[in-house]
């Protein structure tokens, strides 16, 4: 006798579990559209409210350039640092979010899903910062007098996602070893003096000896000079470049070891 067998469904592949994780954790987020607008539009006031009305840095192109340049890496850094920071730690206390992490396609779906989601926000507050740049300062004239080429603005974008990694590497680390409350103020206690001593709030060049040469050895400086010389035309030094890979491979380190510290406490 033959038994009729239904009919097979495939397992889904890895682009498919991904693209699920990415518009679930993209909606999920627009569910809170204070902080989605709140993490969009802080840089954007910032270079509003600390950089236009400087009148001396906003008709320097390359001054405006380099105003630009450290406020969407402040930016992008912001989305990074908290998306993960706070949002894996909120996921760790929600029994949804642990169950998938127990199912058997892996981890690989949802923490590319993640990285594509902070991205994708990062990319968003990167919009109002360039419209005022555009609108309200002299950087588009380095463009237009033939200075620097227009293929840097996308090529500076594509950097700035690239330098948030380590960035994004601290937030996992934060969000796998702490609860959700007190990852909201370890995330908020990190990024502050992380982003000054970096630069993106006031000029390295303003800064003592002593904070300048320290600076020099932080991922957010690291970060902020590649961005710059990268947007401005300037050159590149080595000790940035070395500085930012370090970082990110120590932090990143530092982030495999704290997921799987929680996996082998939470699921034994």
């Amino acid at each position: 006798m033959t038994v009729a067998s239904g009919p097979r469904t495939s397992a889904p592949t890895q682009v498919t579990l991904i693209r699920a994780h990415t518009k679930a954790q993209v909606l999920e987020q627009l569910r809170i559209p204070v902080a989605v607008i709140s993490s969009t539009i802080f840089p954007a006031l910032a270079l509003l409210f600390f950089v236009i009305p400087q009148q001396a840095t906003v008709q320097d192109p390359l001054a405006s350039l380099t105003a630009v340049a450290q406020l969407a890496l402040f930016g992008v850094m912001s989305a990074f640092l908290f998306n993960y920071g706070i949002g894996v730690a909120e996921d760790r206390a929600n029994p949804w979010s642990s169950y998938l992490r127990t199912l058997p396609v892996g981890a690989l779906p949802s923490t590319i899903a993640r990285a594509l989601t902070a991205m994708l926000f990062a990319f968003i507050a990167l919009i109002p910062v360039l419209i005022l740049g555009t609108t309200l300062t002299a950087a588009p004239e380095a463009f237009t007098d033939g200075t620097l080429s227009w293929w840097r603005v996308p090529l500076s974008i594509v950097v700035w996602l690239l330098c948030g990694l380590p960035f994004l590497c601290l937030g996992l680390f934060i969000g796998y070893l702490c609860t959700s409350k007190v990852a909201i103020a370890v995330t908020q206690v990190v990024f502050f003096p992380l982003a000054f001593a970096g630069g993106m709030l006031l000029p390295p060049f303003l800064f003592p000896d002593w904070l300048n040469t320290f600076s020099l050895f932080l991922p957010s400086r690291a970060a902020r000079d590649i961005s710059v010389q990268v947007f401005t035309g300037g050159v590149i030094e080595p000790l940035s470049l070395l500085t930012l890979t370090v970082w990110t491979l120590g932090l990143g380190a530092l982030a495999l070891w704290a997921n799987r510290r929680d996996e082998g406490r939470r699921f034994k």
